[in-house]
């Protein structure tokens, strides 16, 4: 979460996520138009991009040198792209291509998978645990678990009822969340095994299409965004474990009430008592466009971003100790020409309430980006691997250039 990558008519852009105030173009590329998917792998050169003018052929590009180290086509549209520092997976609607990342080599086909008609996959961004979850039915949220490193199926997962909407794994690996097209209820479960951890539900009037899942580095806070206007954040703690016995109030004795009262209910009711409600929200001053959020540490500080599709990323506040509504601090247009365009309401801010500023006070005990697990080296590609010359190289491509390999530390 420490970089933008955006796609657009006439190419695509990266952005640095490192200040609150300005917004760095990284690169831009015009090259190839209409483009679609582009990924980035973490911040180092290497960049995967494909459009939609060959939406068969992925092209992997080493944006600083102006090179390509390869491209593959496949035999059906490219539906999504994810990767790490050991693979690049390559998903389509009815399979799923895994390649080796030091010398981009096909290392296994994933054949006939149900009907995935968007894509959806996660790929954990820790490759000693470089598992990989996809769509284990068209019908159902049955959630297929692949292990990247052994290349052989890990288990299968129950999620849902209903067929699935959302995947993210947390920075580690061993937490996936998953939501259905329902969009009601958000579960979480610990890998390799598969048991349900959590379980989150953000609506019960209405169905909502869940666009965005996302954890954050520490893995304490889950974000998902929706087609809806409101935002939530969740926190991943066990209130029966941490909480303190309750003072002797009315609100208290209800409450007391209530958890009794859940021993006598049928399961299915007693649970929607039980779940967390979100502990953060946001409401987005716009509805019904596919967005993308990201928590992450900027300026030591937590904050909350969402990127919309009208070529917009909005920058929030995000109290971790009293949650609540979170703050728009700035708000930057991603489509302006050479230096970035900002739109004029972002010369009025709205005030930071006071109880931020007990966030602020604490900032820390916030961890950065360089502490935070999900980076070990352990088990994956070393610092300043070679990608050895492949058919389509002009010559052998080292990630390394300009200490950008591993991410560079907010």
């Amino acid at each position: 979460c420490s970089s933008l990558a955006i796609g657009t008519t006439t190419g695509y852009r990266l952005f640095s996520l490192s200040s609150v105030e300005q917004l760095d173009q990284v690169h831009e590329s015009n090259e190839i138009p209409d483009v679609y998917i582009v990924e980035r792998l973490f911040s180092s050169s290497l960049v995967v991009v494909v459009s939609h003018a060959r939406p068969q052929q992925m092209n992997v590009y080493h944006f600083k040198k102006g090179t390509e180290i390869c491209n593959y086509s496949y035999a059906t549209k490219i539906l999504s792209i994810r990767l790490n520092r050991q693979r690049l997976v390559v998903c389509l609607e009815e399979s799923i291509y895994i390649h080796n990342i030091k010398d981009m080599k096909l290392l296994k086909t994933i054949m006939d998978t149900p009907s995935n008609t968007t894509g959806l996959c996660a790929l954990s961004i820790n490759h000693a645990n470089s598992y990989l979850a996809y769509p284990g039915s068209a019908t159902s949220g049955e959630i297929a678990l692949y292990d990247g490193n052994t290349l052989k199926t890990a288990c299968t997962i129950p999620a849902h009822d209903g067929p699935l909407a959302a995947l993210a794994f947390n920075s580690t690996g061993s937490k996936l969340a998953s939501a259905s097209e329902k969009g009601t209820v958000i579960r979480v479960f610990s890998i390799p095994g598969g048991q349900k951890l959590y379980e989150f539900r953000r609506g019960m009037k209405r169905y909502v299409n869940i666009s965005s899942l996302v954890f954050s580095m520490d893995s304490q806070f889950l974000c998902a965004s929706s087609n809806t206007e409101t935002v939530h954040i969740f926190k991943l703690e066990h209130l029966t474990d941490s909480r303190p016995e309750e003072p002797p109030t009315w609100s208290g004795y209800m409450g007391k009430m209530f958890q009794a009262a859940t021993n006598y209910l049928p399961a299915q009711v007693s649970g929607m008592m039980s779940q967390d409600r979100a502990f953060a929200t946001v409401r987005l001053n716009i509805s019904g466009q596919r967005n993308i959020c990201a928590l992450s540490t900027i300026q030591k500080l937590p904050r909350l971003l969402v990127t919309t599709s009208d070529g917009h990323l909005y920058i929030y506040n995000l109290d971790p100790q009293d949650g609540g509504e979170c703050v728009l601090i700035k708000n930057h247009s991603l489509l302006g020409s050479g230096k970035m365009e900002e739109n004029k309401e972002n010369d009025l801010q709205p005030p930071v309430p006071q109880s931020y500023a007990a966030t602020v006070a604490r900032q820390s005990t916030v961890p950065s980006t360089s502490t935070m697990p999900g980076y070990s080296e352990d088990g994956g590609a070393l610092r300043g691997e070679v990608i050895p010359e492949h058919e389509f190289a002009t010559g052998p491509v080292c990630l390394d250039d300009e200490n950008e390999f591993p991410p560079v530390s907010i």
